[in-house]
């Protein structure tokens, strides 16, 4: 079984490298800075958001589409983030 650190690493790297470039920046900036501090249910509940496709994360990110129920807190923590930091 994988351990905290070893998770955190492994998503940081998945955050930067995603599909298309506008997603490894929200990610990866999220990751960067705000990963570390999430607990266990929410870093499950952001890999879970993580398994998604990328435009339909930059679409939700972005207010375009309606965030699944069950990525919705996930998304909200990332678009929080955000506004709260630009």
């Amino acid at each position: 079984m994988e351990d905290h650190s070893t998770r955190l690493k492994r998503l940081r790297m998945r955050s930067w490298h995603r599909g298309i470039k506008e997603m490894d920046l929200i990610l990866g900036g999220f990751a960067d800075n705000e990963m570390s501090k999430l607990s266990i249910e929410e870093l499950n509940e952001h890999e879970l958001m993580m398994s998604e496709n990328d435009h339909d994360l930059y679409n939700w990110v972005s207010g375009k589409s309606e965030i699944p129920p069950e990525l919705l807190s996930a998304i909200n923590r990332i678009t929080n983030y955000f506004l709260k930091n630009k």
